[in-house]
């Protein structure tokens, strides 16, 4: 039987530092990452792909606050769904694009999906996911006075806009996923964390102004699906120890026990790195096989143990 993939893409590997984040550039990234992933799928591999949207969701809330005058508008669960459906043809165009030119013609598919919150999630009282643009100090001040935007600073880079990030309590569309899987199809899907949804009774959801963390959607889509592989691409190599300061060095392979206690010592930034080693130990914790975090560009090697970070039980 073929071994499951499920490979999590940064919202911000479609946009690079640098760029205003045209259609063209994300397209001419995606291919990018295409490449790499249609690798896996000749080497006989499953492949489920999930996305943030960090930048592209923030980009929506914009426009729609912005246009308020002139059109109705868009609550954050809604631009949510709007950038599952623009990342999705985007990624989806690259993949078939990018299987074609390698002779496969394996189908790709997204699926739109509604990920279950808990209506009474601390996280909505306390805004931290950074999503849009990054501004300056002076900038943020402005937007946070006028608008009444939350803002933090974010990994150093800038301040940006956050906003309610609850955790992920379930992926509705599971059991689909599994079944397009078994119909020998890549998937697309859980993008941007999933739409935020509550569920009031039976088959009554109702949307939620908020943006699940991808990575946290993505570790417990991988548990309920049973892969064998959650992949995490980031935009570095590796996991580091000391970042950024003379003692930095990677991780080659770590435990989840030995990932958690690094992730004690503040080693992680909840604004970088810390969700991602969350999520991979909450994966293997619930009986999850291996955790590879790397970039796109060295996914091959990464499968041959000879880059990234590999965390097993």
């Amino acid at each position: 039987m073929k071994k499951t993939a499920l490979i999590a893409i940064g919202g911000n590997s479609l946009i690079r530092a640098g760029e205003r984040g045209t259609i063209d550039e994300q397209l001419k990234n995606a291919h990018a990452t295409a490449r790499c992933i249609v690798q896996m799928v000749a080497q006989g591999w499953r492949i489920v792909i999930t996305h943030g949207n960090g930048p592209q969701v923030g980009a929506a809330l914009m426009r729609s606050e912005r246009a308020a005058s002139d059109v109705y508008t868009h609550p954050l669960d809604v631009c949510v769904a709007t950038t599952q459906s623009e990342i999705g043809y985007i990624i989806q165009r690259a993949m078939e694009f990018e299987l074609r030119e390698i002779g496969l013609l394996t189908p790709v598919m997204t699926v739109l999906t509604q990920v279950k919150v808990d209506e009474n999630d601390p996280a909505f009282s306390n805004p931290t996911k950074p999503i849009g643009p990054f501004y300056s100090k002076s900038d943020a001040e402005e937007k946070q006075r006028t608008l009444g935007w939350h803002i933090i600073e974010d990994a150093a880079r800038g301040y940006r806009r956050v906003v309610p990030s609850p955790e992920p309590v379930e992926v509705f569309e599971q059991e689909i996923i599994r079944k397009i899987l078994d119909l020998n199809m890549i998937v697309i899907a859980v993008g941007g964390g999933g739409i935020p949804v509550i569920e009031r009774e039976k088959y009554l959801v109702l949307g939620r102004e908020a943006v699940i963390d991808k990575d946290r959607a993505s570790a417990l889509l991988a548990t309920g699906l049973g892969v064998d592989l959650f992949i995490i691409s980031t935009d570095a190599e590796k996991v580091c120890i000391d970042f950024k300061k003379p003692t930095q060095h990677g991780i080659d392979i770590a435990t989840a026990d030995e990932m958690q206690k690094f992730y004690d010592q503040g080693q992680f930034p909840a604004g970088s790195m810390g969700p991602k080693v969350q999520s991979a130990i909450r994966y293997l914790r619930n009986g999850g096989k291996k955790v590879i975090i790397t970039s796109y560009e060295f996914l091959m090697d990464a499968l041959d143990g000879k880059a990234g970070t590999r965390i097993v039980p």
